[in-house]
């Protein structure tokens, strides 16, 4: 069995509403990038990337000739193929490596009769809860409907997902507004969730002196974790040591030589594994083990997903013993999905894990094909840019907070 093709759709997907955070915004869609490698067999294995809010097609383009007579079970071979660690420095290629192998996967599990998750070591759970992913927003520019700005508008959208999705922990993405008026938010919802629990992430924007205020003033919630209060491994260590709740991280701790650092001098509490950003679904699973080993705890984070990676996340999710939080997904923020049979299901604020043979998910080609003609018509969007204040940029750690009392909403195509 040898690689044949590899083809790429890059597609634009609505939200419900336009996404605010730390550095930017999701402008009211994702934009991701569909992979397709075929086999000379005739069988297609699905991938999904994403890229700032930008088209990924033209690297795909870039290594096509080097997958072509690949053998897709040869994964290792692949991946110092693709994202040699020292040719890497060059072309970092990592994200890139994970599309890649996910469609593989996916492939073999076809071949085998399989879901990825019995390739993957076997499922443990045939449900991976989630948490909810509460976003400050704009209005849908469309129908007006959907902000998130004011503590009112926050608790109202958290009890709407509560009741139709079934979450029982509350992440809430700050790092938009200031530290003082977020505190208010998020104690807000610890107040009107009590029994529940909460996570909080301003996407490490941050001072150290403003996270270990911000720790200690909610020393009395029902906290998960505090994900990525500062940027830095070292910035981290001094927080852990002056807050009581735990410290995770999506940001520091993402590759396996920043593991071993935090391994020997510790940091963070959390590692948010990503299938993405770790470069695959394995890598993710090597590393909730050395993570076991250390008393670390882990999570399955989320960078943004259309369903061929939530079905990734979902196979992670299944086979890992230590997995003890609700995993994160911007997935309940989709208004569709570009999968056979649509959005999948949340069910007590879980999903179940596909039983089909390899992803267990296929592409609805009539929703590619709209969706595709949508990117072609708004075109990509800066991840890192807030349409509403043209020109800021975040610092880190930042000062130029939005002002939670402008109302305004921005011009946005949709």
């Amino acid at each position: 069995m040898k690689i044949a093709d590899l083809r790429t759709t890059t597609v634009s997907v609505p939200l419900e509403a336009p996404l605010r955070h730390a550095n930017g915004c999701h402008w009211g869609r994702f934009v991701r990038t569909l992979v397709e490698i075929e086999t000379d067999d005739g069988l297609i294995g699905l991938g999904e990337m994403g890229g700032g809010g930008e088209s990924a097609e033209a690297v795909f383009r870039a290594i096509r000739e080097q997958l072509l007579g690949h053998d897709p079970s040869r994964l290792e071979e692949l991946r110092f193929l693709l994202a040699n660690p020292t040719a890497s420095l060059y072309n970092n290629r990592t994200q890139v490596l994970a599309a890649i192998e996910f469609a593989c996967l996916d492939i073999l599990g076809q071949r085998w009769g399989v879901p990825v998750s019995e390739i993957l070591g076997g499922r443990v759970r045939e449900r991976v809860e989630f948490a909810s992913y509460l976003f400050f927003r704009y209005a849908n520019p469309r129908t007006g409907a959907g902000e998130v700005r004011t503590v009112e508008q926050l608790i109202e959208h958290a009890r709407a997902l509560r009741e139709r999705y079934g979450f029982r922990a509350h992440k809430l993405k700050g790092g938009v507004f200031p530290p003082e008026y977020e505190l208010a938010c998020y104690r807000a919802l610890g107040e009107e969730f009590g029994e529940d629990s909460f996570r909080f992430d301003p996407n490490a924007v941050w001072s150290v002196g403003e996270a270990i205020w911000f720790g200690r003033e909610i020393a009395g919630m029902k906290n998960d974790y505090l994900e990525d209060p500062v940027y830095g491994l070292e910035g981290m260590r001094q927080v852990r040591e002056r807050v009581p709740q735990l410290l995770a991280t999506n940001t520091v701790v993402v590759n396996f030589e920043q593991l071993a650092a935090n391994v020997l001098r510790r940091g963070v509490d959390v590692i948010l594994l990503d299938t993405t950003f770790w470069g695959g679904m394995r890598p993710c699973v090597k590393a909730a083990g050395v993570c076991e080993t250390f008393q670390l705890g882990i999570g399955v984070h989320s960078s943004g997903e259309l369903g061929v990676q939530l079905a990734t996340m979902l196979h992670v999710g299944a086979v890992l013993p230590n997995l003890r939080y609700a995993a994160d997904a911007h997935y309940h923020h989709l208004a569709d999905d570009v999968i056979e049979g649509g959005k999948m299901r949340y069910e007590d604020g879980a999903i179940k894990v596909p039983d089909g043979p390899g992803l267990g998910v296929k592409l609805d080609r009539e929703k590619v094909a709209q969706y595709a003609e949508e990117y072609r018509r708004l075109g990509g969007y800066p991840y890192d840019k807030d349409p509403l204040r043209p020109g800021w940029v975040a610092l880190i750690p930042n000062e130029r907070w939005a002002d939670p009392a402008d109302a305004r909403q921005p011009r946005i195509p949709y």
